[in-house]
């Protein structure tokens, strides 16, 4: 056993820590989750008024156009369609107004993150070590802030679900910027080009099929918190599943996870489709 003379816990303290903080910025608080409130309600009225076999067309016409794939893209679309077959329509569109919020804030913050990192080294040596720490941290984690400073509810589902699926897309954006080729950018230099203009004109293109593989794995890590964040209040098809789990219903826990594999392959596949069609033509 460890010796009681060397414990020590922080436990208290870090409950201080957020009860004064809370108390201090308790309206600052409220203003954010009123505002990712009322961004994914209107996210999600969009999505509702948007009629079922419209996001089946859209996924085919969508797939055909990224693949020229006919089959695949017929499989595709009848992907959501089985859905609607479940019963759980309005809770897979739902789970995907949070998903499409996290991801829209992951973007928003992450992009001109990736490009800082790119272009200046002290920005890359801070942002390194935490986003190691963010992706090597289990996901129920991200869970206890958010509840903390937000309570129960869609609001903090969405800040969890943004701090999981962040890192991502800043490190392939990073990435994508660092690995355009010296020559290109030697050349735009010589032609007069400003380096707002290299990084907009040259950079940013080639690097497009990079960041596109960012945004597909930040959507894809989003996808995953819809059953953890379901824990904190977010409802849709991480619920059914909860609830699946708790009443030992299996089969009503088969249909919902299957209609998050759904989801998920059918965002994965347009995703991946459209970052292929920014790759350079193969020679």
């Amino acid at each position: 056993m460890f010796p009681e003379a060397f414990r020590y816990h922080v436990a208290g303290a870090v409950n201080e820590f957020i009860n004064n903080l809370i108390e201090a910025y308790s309206p600052v608080f409220d203003s954010i989750s009123d505002g990712i409130l009322s961004f994914l309600l209107g996210v999600n009225s969009i999505l509702t008024f948007i009629p079922w076999w419209a996001y089946i067309a859209g996924v085919f016409l969508l797939s055909w156009y990224s693949s020229k794939k006919l089959i695949s893209s017929v499989i595709l679309a009848s992907l959501p369609f089985v859905i609607g077959m479940f019963g759980l329509w309005a809770m897979a569109v739902e789970s995907l107004s949070v998903i499409i919020t996290a991801v829209l804030m992951a973007l928003i913050i992450g992009l001109p993150l990736g490009v800082l990192m790119a272009e200046l080294r002290p920005v890359a040596a801070v942002l390194r070590p935490l986003l190691d720490g963010m992706q090597t941290m289990p996901s129920f984690v991200y869970l206890i802030p958010a509840m903390m400073l937000f309570g129960l509810g869609k609001v903090p589902a969405v800040l969890a679900t943004l701090i999981y699926a962040l890192p991502p897309v800043i490190r392939l954006t990073a990435l994508g910027l660092n690995q355009v080729p010296k020559p290109v950018e030697e050349a735009a230099l010589a032609y007069g080009a400003t380096r707002w203009q290299l990084i907009r004109e040259v950079r940013l293109p080639l690097a497009m099929p990079s960041i596109l593989a960012g945004v597909n794995q930040t959507t894809m890590m989003a996808l995953a918190m819809v059953v953890i964040s379901s824990m904190i209040g977010a409802r849709g098809l991480g619920q059914e599943v909860l609830l699946s789990i708790n009443r030992i219903d299996v089969g009503r826990g088969f249909e919902a996870g299957m209609s998050v594999v759904f989801l998920a392959i059918v965002i994965d596949r347009l995703t991946q489709n459209m970052a292929k069609r920014w790759e350079p033509p193969k020679r």
